[in-house]
């Protein structure tokens, strides 16, 4: 798979009013201007990410109504279930609005489904055995509901009240929830609030709680102090790969702060089970923490998950860690299982010029690791992918897309062949007859083939700048440390460095020799390059081109430049 390189123009109108007016390099101005951030006044504001810029939370759609129904229950000493969705973000907010809730008066369960009994989402099975074990009049959806139109309206039947706190796409008509708190109802703003996930929302919920409780002098809300479960959000907003601009970069910078504090029980001992020993960051999260967390809603439920998050004392957050961890590896051999099982098939007959979109389902694959199949089959062919599994009539499955594609909204124009789905552009789920498999796979590629361009079906590598060697100083990558916390929407930062040649012979390095370390050189002094799985590619010859992470590098008290290798090109290519 061939990247396609895309550098960044170089705008230096732009760039240089944001060297005058805040004092940054050339560098750190053409990365704020490639991350469109041209004005120095929101330019300083994301260098500077600070709770106190955090919008009114009544501005996300029908988020006063939840507020002033919950306020309700909780006067008349109504109790209410939480009815979250089994991944991080689900388990997140879900705990997060418990720690809140419970200490502020209201009586109130956590209701989590069994992703194989029950399904995805506010299904009419998962709700009917929530209300038998907990028989109220009052469900807030979490992480779902947003397309549960028939279930909501079968609860209203039944005289019982749904708030709905999600951040996926919303059906037409919507479904018919007392309030529909769902930023994605709202129009799009420069605070970001769009791309909240539940975890976040949860936050702004439990802001509007406490904020209506000291407007009426309620003394439990004055004392609250909402910032200890910051590190939540951070868990959760990560884990979703939901973009840390706006609201949610200042969410997550104070988050990580939190989370770095270890003050949490359940996270100092998923810290240590997941072998974190320096500061947790979006990586850590993404890499170590969060498929943890997931590991349990995966395979069954997540009560393990959440347990884990609520858990005050550690030696109960040690064992429930363990628990996870050794999910964790069972998560991980069943999608090595899957994922070399579909790869291997789809080596053999896939056909770049035909093949559009990969929709792959077979019986007793586990539903709980689709997803994550998907996002392997993706990285190695770049096709939009749907990957299916079931042990019946059923299947569910998980999806993951490319840029330029739409798999919510493809979806959408499948329902004729779908018995449920729902989702965002960038991944979704979907439940299936099998005998509708062939159909599902011919229409998406249909639905592909006309919305992708050729040039889309190859990986974008967008590079913010071309640098020399000599700029990439332990004072430059300082510098460009205050773009963090990277993640989805604010990328780390990618350079091309050229006309480099090697200044010593490469090596094959780490366990099992599957990783290269060059030293490249552009006339000055060497410099040390790693390339990830890099052994048995092709390496660089001549003079070339790299495309690399410039990064800082300790070992042993000492720190230098270090690059990680992306991709290459022969240097003749430059234009």
């Amino acid at each position: 798979m061939k990247y396609r390189w895309e550098l960044a123009p170089a705008q230096p109108l732009l760039a240089n009013r944001l060297e005058r007016e805040l004092g940054v390099s050339p560098l750190l101005a053409q990365c704020l201007v490639n991350r469109g951030l041209d004005d120095p006044a929101p330019a300083a504001s994301f260098l500077r990410p600070r709770l106190k810029h955090l919008a009114d939370p009544d501005r996300i759609p029908n988020l006063s109504r939840a507020v002033e129904r919950l306020w309700r229950a909780h006067d008349a000493g109504e109790p209410l279930v939480i009815f979250g969705d089994y991944d991080a973000d689900g388990v997140t907010a879900t705990a997060l609005l418990l720690q809140v809730m419970r200490p502020l008066g209201w009586t109130v369960d956590p209701y989590l489904p069994h992703r194989l009994d029950e399904g995805y989402g506010l299904t009419r099975d998962a709700v009917a055995n929530c209300l038998q074990r907990f028989p109220v009049r009052l469900v807030l959806a979490v992480d779902c509901g947003s397309t549960a139109v028939e279930t909501i309206a079968w609860l209203n039947e039944q005289g019982v009240d749904v708030i709905v706190l999600d951040h996926h796409q919303v059906t037409d008509p919507p479904p018919a929830a007392l309030a529909l708190v769902n930023p994605q109802l709202g129009p799009e703003g420069p605070d970001g609030s769009r791309e909240l996930c539940s975890a976040g929302l949860a936050f702004k919920l439990a802001h509007g709680l406490v904020r209506r409780g000291r407007a009426q002098n309620r003394e439990a809300a004055e004392r609250f102090d909402l910032k200890p479960l910051l590190d939540l959000v951070a868990l959760g907003t990560i884990a979703d790969l939901v973009p840390l601009t706006g609201e949610n970069r200042m969410l997550v910078t104070a988050g990580l702060e939190r989370l770095n504090g270890r003050a949490r029980p359940g996270v100092r001992a998923l810290a240590e089970v997941a072998a974190v020993k320096g500061d947790i960051r979006p990586w850590e999260v993404g890499f170590q923490l969060a498929p943890r967390l997931n590991a349990a809603g995966r395979l069954e439920d997540a009560t393990e998950a959440l347990d884990l998050l609520m858990a005050e004392d550690a030696t109960r957050a040690e064992g429930l860690a363990h628990a996870l961890d050794a999910r964790n590896a069972e998560r991980q051999n069943l999608e090595r299982g899957i994922a070399d099982e579909v790869i291997g098939a789809l080596r053999a007959r896939f056909n770049p010029a035909h093949d559009f979109a990969i929709v792959e389902g077979q019986l007793l694959w586990h539903v709980g690791v689709v997803g994550i199949v998907a996002s392997r089959v993706l990285q190695e062919f770049y096709r939009p992918t749907l990957i299916l599994g079931g042990d019946g009539h059923e299947w569910r499955g998980s999806g993951r897309s490319i840029e330029g594609f739409d798999l919510a909204a493809a979806l959408r124009e499948c329902d004729d062949l779908l018995l449920r789905h729902g989702g965002h552009a960038m991944a979704a789920g979907l439940t299936v007859r099998p005998e509708n498999v062939p159909a599902l796979r011919t229409r998406l590629n249909e639905l592909a083939r006309r919305t992708l361009r050729p040039d889309q079906l190859r990986p974008a590598l967008r590079l913010d700048a071309m640098v020399n060697l000599d700029e990439l100083t332990e004072a430059s990558l300082a510098e460009l440390d205050r773009l963090q916390p990277f993640g989805q929407g604010n990328p780390v930062i990618q350079v091309v460095v050229p006309g480099l040649s090697h200044r010593r012979p490469p090596q094959r390095v780490g366990r099992g020799q599957q990783h290269a370390k060059f030293w490249v050189g552009d006339g000055g002094t060497a410099v040390e390059v790693v390339w990830w799985g890099g052994s048995d590619k092709p390496w660089p010859e001549g003079r070339f081109d790299l495309a690399v992470v410039p990064q800082m590098n300790e070992f042993r008290g000492h720190r230098r430049t270090q690059l990680r290798l992306l991709d290459w090109r022969p240097a003749a290519a430059v234009s």
